[in-house]
């Protein structure tokens, strides 16, 4: 049975050229980069290129990048590292209530320990209005953390606006950058950004590697306590092998993909809305990729049930998915599509097709050709009513 890769929010397959790069690091080239003879040195070298080269990528400096095992360190990394490290400033911290659960989760830890969260809500189409944002920094915050591009419903924020009111208020200012890294510009001066938080399984890289930006000055409390690796703010022995296929990945990466998924997102989109009473969740009318990501289709279906078209899919070689991959085995409504005001059946009924640079049209015309008829299948035996 062929398949068609649809699931790209949760993860993308490697790219032969990245683990072309990868494979003398775990052969040959195997030593460890603290080690200080000529084989540990050779480990470091690569290891300090490929900071360099993800540095460059964003318009930071090579010593403000710190690598972690991926996303959900770097996200805590960021916030509880500068909470602790800051807390005589203030004690508040603002996010947002379409956030990855990591985010949430550890913002939820953080109010065991003193801290006062608050989660701003999103419009319809899950963009935060700049003016909610100003009138809830106090003169306590310390913190804006903010998913940059949503990982369910692709929706991109305007950092530049929001990173101006951040700074002009005296306030730092995260982005969980996971999804929209290499897919949008991110350039950490012009956006006023504090920490970006980014990884190398979203974009053809290997998992278990990502990094964290953290602007020159800012003061971190480490998480993990070692042998004082990456400047004293993440210990343990980097993984040189994934690190040198995260940059190889980067390098890979450009804006003529961005606008190949574009074209192919938008074909997938405005043919899966034929299908009767079927919806977009997030942003519409999008034809840059400057609102939604270029790769994300997020549909809801009257009358059937998300997870039943996911299996109908995969039964015919299709993955898919109904939400963010952390939180899949949940039967809960999506919390992000619960927060653009969908009821909870009508977030059941929704279905995420994520593209890739790899996708072609002979596999979206394939799942054009199965979709309908699954969703068809679906309502006749619907308990839901309306067909």
């Amino acid at each position: 049975m062929r398949t068609i890769y649809l699931d790209n929010g949760a993860t993308t397959k490697i790219d032969p050229k990245v683990l072309e790069a990868m494979q003398p690091y775990m052969t040959e080239k195997y030593g460890n980069a603290s080690s200080t003879h000529h084989k540990g040195q050779e480990a470091k070298i690569a290891l300090e290129d490929a900071r360099s080269l993800i540095a460059k990528s964003i318009n930071a400096k090579p010593e403000e990048i710190i690598f972690t095992s991926g996303g959900t360190e770097s996200n805590n990394l960021a916030i509880k590292g500068l909470a602790f490290a800051n807390s005589r400033k203030g004690k508040h911290i603002i996010t947002t209530n379409i956030e990855h659960d990591c985010v949430l989760n550890a913002c939820k830890w953080l109010e065991t320990q003193g801290f006062k969260v608050t989660n701003i809500n999103v419009d319809k189409e899950g963009f935060i209005d700049p003016a909610k944002l100003e009138k809830a920094i106090t003169k306590d915050t310390i913190l804006v953390s903010m998913i940059h591009g949503n990982n369910e419903i692709g929706t991109i924020q305007d950092i530049k606006s929001l990173g101006e009111i951040c700074r002009r208020k005296g306030v730092f200012f995260h982005i969980d950058a996971c999804q929209s890294y290499t897919k949008t510009e991110i350039d950490v001066r012009k956006h006023n950004l504090d920490l970006v938080t980014i990884n190398s399984h979203k974009i053809h890289g290997p998992k278990g590697v990502g990094a964290l930006y953290i602007r020159k000055g800012i003061n971190i409390t480490p998480l993990a306590h070692g042998g004082g690796h990456e400047q004293n703010l993440r210990s343990g022995t980097e993984n040189v092998p994934s690190i040198v296929g995260f940059a190889k990945a980067v390098r890979i990466a450009d804006k003529g993909h961005a606008r190949q998924m574009v074209k192919m997102r938008d074909y997938l989109i405005e043919k899966v809305l034929k299908i009767p009473e079927t919806y977009l969740n997030g942003p519409s009318g999008d034809k840059n990729g400057d609102r939604r990501l270029c790769n994300n289709a997020n549909f809801r279906f009257s009358y059937v049930e998300g997870e039943a078209i996911g299996g109908y899919l995969d039964a015919k070689g299709i993955c898919s998915s109904t939400g963010s991959a952390c939180s899949s085995r949940s039967l809960e409504p999506s919390h992000v599509l619960m927060a653009i005001g969908l009821k909870p059946e009508e977030a059941h009924g929704s279905l995420r097709l994520t593209i890739s640079r790899f996708t072609t049209k002979e596999e979206v015309d394939y799942v054009l050709s199965v979709l309908p008829g699954v969703i068809k299948k679906l309502r006749a035996i619907s308990s839901l009513g309306g067909f």
